[in-house]
């Protein structure tokens, strides 16, 4: 009869997990998806506000520049006020700032409200994946939360992309900010109900107020300078002072990290060899990733004439397969495969069906390059995505567990904005060099002139995805994602670099 009611009680336990895990994905897919979901909108909100063409970059800019500049700051704030704390005001803060942005009348309430979002994002983010961390038990139930957990982060833009298009399409470009309302009141009902901070004791440290501002300034001077330099250009004065800038301010964040007794980032987090491996792939992955996104949308719209709604549509197989990758097969191969070369493996197929996009050509029908080269990918990465979230967030002190989650929240963010930034440029560059050298019909000369740019950032984004492959053979050697949590050992917190 007790064996009985134990077995019920571990029953429930296990429930209310995978419950918990369904509400923190949701309210990562809301991080993740606005950072998307206002490009479709902008065009339909320019002559409600009014605003000018750089005001609407400016829009975006705002949420990416907060978000990228706190999150530090905001793991280390959820590591020591409690992660549900953390989880649940972020939610709430977000939320009520897309409805100050939903119902914004004029382009400054707009722009303070898309700041907002990004500094509860940079709150809720690394809580989220923190939660993730503490709430599973190591081995295939983590694997299995942390693939769904990347499928929602890797799919997020996607998923943005048609949501924004609906919205917009269907009733207005202001839903694509109130939308947050529902979706935060649903993740906000379901994390008192369900989630739970296990184990967790808040930290009553002083803080790192230098180490803080060295951070927050030096990562919003680089996302601002990366930018820039999307739109101005790299060789711009601004840019280059923005870059110099977070150089000299990380460095020194660096130093003073090693130095003082409560670090904002103790450096034991990265300079683990399998956790900095991690860190390091995601990032150039997401630089890969994000590229995809951007051009196909580009393609899709001005060559093959869909409609943003049909744009978003178009995205649903890599959607598919980025969840599938994530939480098929990358749970059932860890244990049976060394992570490394699962990591390694996704990450080369990735660019296998990178590649694939460079076949396209203004002739193209969607399902002889895109659709197949989806599919390609969204296998490869999701598979990969999934083992470097547990990989980045195991064998961390529980006192570090936000903070580990804010990296690898700040690598996507980082890997992303230079991507954005350098295959902008590279496919600038491209187009303008084939416009150069045809001078026929102005219009089919510029659209092969814009897929000619697509084709080239494709290449050096697949190029992306082969170093973020040779990062996971090279550093990683974890035959586990998780085995080091698994196996307190007392190399815990030393530095595998050195081993």
């Amino acid at each position: 009869m007790i064996e009985s009611s134990a077995l019920q009680a571990k029953d429930r336990v296990d429930r209310r997990r995978w419950i918990a895990l369904a509400f923190i994905s949701i309210a990562q897919l809301m991080v993740i998806f606005d950072a998307s979901i206002m490009n479709i909108a902008l065009p339909r909100a320019q002559p409600d506000l009014p605003f000018s063409d750089s005001d609407r970059q400016w829009l975006i800019t705002a949420y990416s520049l907060a978000f990228g500049a706190l999150l530090l700051l905001g793991g280390r704030v959820s590591d020591q006020w409690g992660r549900w704390r953390s989880f649940t005001i972020g939610l709430v803060g977000f939320s009520v700032a897309s409805v100050s942005g939903g119902l914004a009348t004029n382009i400054g309430m707009l722009a303070a409200a898309r700041v907002l979002q990004g500094v509860f994002a940079a709150l809720l983010a690394p809580a989220a994946m923190s939660l993730l961390s503490v709430t599973f038990p190591a081995g295939r139930e983590r694997a299995t939360a942390f693939g769904v957990f990347s499928a929602v982060a890797g799919a997020g833009g996607a998923i943005g992309l048609l949501l924004g298009g609906v919205l917009t399409e269907f009733a207005s470009w202001r839903w694509t900010l109130l939308v947050n309302i529902v979706f935060g009141a649903v993740a906000v009902a379901g994390a008192i109900v369900y989630v739970r901070d296990a184990g967790a004791d808040r930290q009553s440290q002083r803080h790192d107020v230098l180490g803080t501002v060295l951070a927050s300034v030096g990562l919003a001077a680089l996302v601002f300078g990366l930018n820039r330099a999307e739109t101005e250009g790299w060789g711009a004065g601004l840019t280059i002072a923005s870059f110099v800038t977070a150089v000299v301010l990380l460095a020194v964040f660096v130093v003073v990290e090693n130095r003082v007794s409560a670090p904002l980032l103790p450096m034991r987090v990265i300079l683990d060899r399998n956790r900095g491996g991690a860190y390091l792939s995601v990032s150039l992955a997401m630089a890969g990733n994000f590229t995809q996104f951007l051009f196909l949308t580009y393609y899709m719209q001005a060559i093959l004439r869909f409609s943003p709604l049909m744009t978003g549509v178009a995205f649903l197989p890599l959607v598919g397969c980025l969840i599938f990758g994530s939480t098929q097969l990358g749970t059932r191969l860890v244990g049976r495969l060394p992570v490394r070369w699962l990591m390694g493996g996704g990450y080369l197929v990735g660019a296998a069906g990178m590649i694939w996009l460079t076949r396209l050509t203004v002739e193209n029908a969607y399902w002889q390059v895109v659709l197949p080269a989806s599919v390609v990918m969204g296998l490869g990465l999701g598979t990969a995505f999934m083992c470097s979230m547990v990989l980045a967030t195991s064998a961390v002190e529980p006192q570090d567990t936000g903070v580990a989650s804010a990296m690898v929240n700040t690598s996507q963010q980082i890997g992303g904005a230079v991507g954005t930034a350098l295959m902008s440029a590279i496919a600038a560059g491209a187009t303008a060099a084939w416009l150069a050298t045809d001078q026929t019909a102005v219009n089919a000369a510029a659209d092969q002139a814009a897929v000619h740019g697509y084709v080239t950032a494709f290449w050096w984004a697949a190029g992306a995805l082969i170093l973020a492959a040779a990062t996971s053979f090279i550093l990683v050697r974890s035959s586990d994602p998780d085995h080091a949590a698994t196996a307190k050992s007392s190399t815990d917190s030393a530095p595998v670099f050195a081993h």
